[in-house]
């Protein structure tokens, strides 16, 4: 609220659309808790079935463990082990497509916000020692 949520003469102030998509996730959200507490036709059922369970964990685990490896690493580093792994693990690609694509997206990342729009973001040991920290 403290950034505006409201229509000002010059547009939109800068918390109008973060607020309005936030107020339709939370009644969509409301909506679906709604449905879920009165339809009885799907009451015995499981919610997730085991093997489902396991795809969305193949996927969360490692995500949480790149979020986890942002704050030692960097995002730099983390998001390149990162993009490295899946293309590896379920594309199976190739090892010099995995570097080029990898490391190539975070050459790209690293102009893009540290260089042109002068954003700062989170560095590790690796950026240091590179000396771009």
């Amino acid at each position: 609220m403290r950034l505006g949520a409201r229509w000002a003469e010059d547009g939109p102030q800068a918390g109008y659309f973060p607020f309005y998509i936030a107020l339709l996730v939370c009644i969509s959200a409301a909506v679906n808790f709604a449905m879920a507490l009165t339809n009885r036709a799907d009451a015995g059922r499981d919610f997730v079935e085991r093997e489902k369970l396991r795809l969305v964990a193949a996927v969360l685990v490692p995500a949480a463990i790149y979020v986890g490896a942002i704050g030692w690493t960097g995002i730099y580093v983390a998001s390149a082990v990162f993009i490295a792994f899946f293309m590896r693990w379920l594309g199976k690609y190739a090892w010099w497509k995995v570097a080029a694509v990898s490391v190539g997206t975070m050459v790209a990342f690293f102009l893009i916000f540290e260089m042109w729009f002068k954003v700062p973001l989170p560095k590790g040991p690796l950026e240091e020692l590179l000396g771009l920290g």
